[in-house]
């Protein structure tokens, strides 16, 4: 049974987050005079301390999801979402109990979780939110799958090889399957700008957008193996 997943992800809200991420920062080892070194505190400082609290999204052990998204085979996507600063464990548990429910005895096992950069990613931050949030998954989460693991299909990998990278827009418009963003009347959207989004009040934008992605692996992954062919073929028969 496959699985297709993919999650978003905002800088951490952690009260006190950037003050600690501020501590770490300071002006180049270059400036020596006084007023130089005051102008960047106060000029480039808050950039600099801004920036990288934004890469804390990338990071589990500092950023948090702020949705998730899946789809069983051919099933249209399901989704779970939050608003920032608060129920994220509560949307763990909603997706652990989702996913626990289409894992009865007619269903096909294992599972194989299909997803773009989903290994070293998404599963891995599924992960790493819930040891910090001590929300145990009720099934095996293969966040350290090998390669070539029945477990795990990474289209990144599967395209790029191990080690070598493609984003999932790149690899669209090599395949010319809809890019990023159409699913909102072409408004340009990618995992920097989700934290943007969810300040305007926009996480149900987001959650479509995280949607999109999953019907867009999906149809990558379907084209990689050849398997939008053989649907044709049958559709012709």
């Amino acid at each position: 049974m496959k699985i297709y997943l993919d999650i978003e992800t905002i800088p951490g809200q952690s009260e006190g987050l950037k003050a600690e991420i501020a501590e770490t920062i300071t002006h180049p080892g270059s400036m020596k005079k006084p007023e130089t070194i005051a102008k960047w505190e106060a000029e480039q400082k808050p950039r600099a301390v801004e920036d990288a609290w934004r890469k804390t999204a990338f990071k589990g052990d500092q950023g948090e999801i702020i949705c998730i998204s899946w789809a069983v085979e051919d099933e249209k996507p399901k989704v779970v979402m939050r608003d920032p600063g608060g129920g994220e464990r509560d949307m763990l548990a909603m997706f652990f109990a989702q996913v626990m429910e289409i894992m009865h005895p007619g269903r096909p096992q294992p599972i194989e979780w299909v997803g773009h950069n989903v290994r070293d990613f998404d599963l891995r931050f599924i992960y790493h939110r819930a040891v910090i949030l001590d929300e145990r998954p009720p099934f095996r989460l293969p966040h350290d799958a090998r390669p070539g693991s029945e477990w795990v299909y990474d289209t990144m990998t599967a395209w790029a090889g191990w080690g070598g990278r493609i984003s999932l827009d790149a690899l669209c418009k090599a395949l010319d399957i809809p890019t990023k963003g159409t699913e909102l009347d072409g408004e340009e959207i990618d995992g920097s700008k989700v934290w943007d989004f969810v300040q305007a009040g926009r996480v149900r934008d987001v959650a479509t957008y995280c949607m999109a992605d999953v019907e867009r692996v999906r149809r990558v992954y379907k084209r990689m193996n050849f398997e939008d062919m053989e649907e044709a073929s049958q559709q012709a028969a």
